[in-house]
């Protein structure tokens, strides 16, 4: 088998052993993304010669190995600073931007002794379902080279997918995580909100923004988190709260667990071919004992809504800090104002001036009460509705996505349509919940995901229960022709 298909964990243990050095897994990855570059175009910047430079002063300490990801090659999606290397998210606004400082989960990555690639390309600000909305290039699924991979961790998810990197991070606020990692094929996992630092992470909407990872396996992403996990005083979010050794919950055993089905998330609107793959899931984990209920979230179907008003308005107040002066690209005008309105009607694009305006708008006098205020109301109940839910059960079990990967182009003129692609993941970060999606089966030979959501702080049980499905499964799910 080539190096390059190996996993997180057998990548990290066949260094320990001394078996393979870093340098060589690193050049394996590299020759990888030269091969399929071409094709899927999931990297924004990539420095060869710096990753060359870093496993190789690896190979020498391999005895020494300690780090979960020692010499274990990965990516980190471009809104993640890196202190002296270009941090675009995806954006003209910030096409040159170099930050003096690094993001708080990619120090922890090369404490661990990962070996960084590259930047993965995004939608803008990461606001998009698609990676469509990326100032500079459109990311290809491996499994279709003519479907978006989804977003806006669409570069994460194909460059994974795609074998070019066993891991990447990507951040999730509405199911940027989860939605791209159902849609190319792969485990993706949003921790809860707090158990990630968010600092060096470039802002949207700062109430819903969590940082997670990207992989094969279940067990990589066990390992991956358990790297970048943690309280961090530089970000006053970051919980104080105890890392666990996650791979030890992933036994394979479910017996007796309980598990809900919402009955809101396989209902219109969902493919039916995507619903059955999701209930033969939902029964493969009845088969290995665990208890299966439907229930109700009654107030998800105010979820998009929500969303659409809490994160623009947080987004505005971010992004309001790029006017020309203090960093990123400046266009001249004919006074301050005039400055400061060429350069964020050029530097920005469609959807994030959308953003900003709907988000301005819910925020402004007169408004805010109606709009933002009652958001947040709202919100609380949305959260309620699982809290009543976790007294009962151990975890939520549903689709991912209501779709698989649309083609470029389909969905991208209608903004109300693209939003309504992430009915089923946005409830998560609402709540501030744990969730993972791991591969279910194809439909329509197109990946579907299965979801798994937590009480808040419980990942272990989040990934004991994908674990246990994705070993019971046991599918072998990959891109043909790449």
């Amino acid at each position: 088998m080539a190096m390059w298909r190996w996993s997180v964990r057998e990548m990290a243990d066949r260094v320990r052993a001394g078996e393979v050095k870093p340098s060589e897994l690193t050049e394996a990855v590299l020759a990888r993304i030269r091969e399929t570059e071409g094709k899927i175009r999931a990297f924004l910047h990539m420095d060869e010669e710096a990753a060359m430079s870093r496993a190789r002063g690896l190979d020498g300490r391999a005895g020494e190995a300690r780090g979960l990801l020692f010499g274990v090659p990965g990516a980190v999606k471009d809104n993640l600073c890196t202190a002296g290397v270009r941090t675009t998210c995806a954006s003209r606004i910030l096409a040159n931007y170099v930050p003096p400082y690094t993001a708080t989960a990619v120090c922890k990555l090369e404490e661990h002794g990962a070996v960084l690639v590259g930047k993965t390309n995004m939608d803008e600000f990461a606001m998009g379902s698609s990676t469509e909305n990326s100032a500079f290039q459109k990311t290809a699924n491996p499994w279709d080279l003519n479907r978006v991979p989804g977003g806006s961790s669409g570069g994460s998810a194909a460059a994974v997918a795609a074998g070019q990197v066993p891991f990447a991070l990507g951040s999730d606020t509405g199911g940027s995580i989860r939605q791209p990692a159902a849609f190319c094929g792969v485990v993706g996992l949003k921790p809860t909100y707090g158990r990630v630092s968010r600092y060096g992470l470039v802002a949207f909407a700062s109430s819903l923004d969590q940082i997670g990872p990207i992989t094969r396996t279940v067990e990589d992403a066990a390992l991956v988190l358990q790297a970048i996990a943690g309280r961090d005083p530089r970000d006053s979010t970051s919980a104080p709260v105890e890392v666990p050794d996650w791979t030890a919950s992933l036994t394979g055993e479910v017996k007796g667990m309980r598990l809900a089905v919402p009955r809101e998330y396989i209902g219109e609107g969902t493919d039916p071919a995507v619903a059955e793959a999701v209930k033969r899931a939902v029964e493969t984990l009845a088969g290995l004992g665990a208890v299966v209920e439907e229930v109700s979230l009654p107030h998800t179907k105010y979820a998009v809504a929500v969303y659409y008003l809490i994160a623009p308005a947080e987004a505005s107040s971010n992004l309001a800090r790029y006017d020309g002066v203090r960093y990123g690209v400046r266009v001249e005008g004919d006074n301050l104002i005039d400055m400061y309105g060429r350069t964020r009607s050029q530097g920005f694009g469609p959807e994030v001036k959308r953003r900003i305006m709907l988000g301005t708008y819910a925020l402004s006098s007169g408004y805010y009460d109606a709009y933002y205020l009652r958001a947040q109301k709202v919100r609380t109940l949305i959260r309620r509705d699982f809290e009543a839910v976790f007294e009962r059960f151990d975890a939520v079990v549903a689709p991912t996505a209501p779709t698989t990967a649309f083609r470029f182009g389909e969905k991208i003129e209608d903004p109300l349509t693209m939003y309504l692609n992430d009915v089923l993941t946005i409830p998560v970060n609402l709540a501030g919940l744990p969730a993972i999606s791991v591969p279910c089966g194809l439909a329509g030979g197109l990946p579907v995901g299965l979801q798994v959501i937590g009480k808040p702080f419980d990942e272990a049980t989040v990934l004991r229960v994908a674990h246990a499905y994705e070993q019971a499964a046991a599918l072998k799910l990959e891109p043909a022709g790449l």
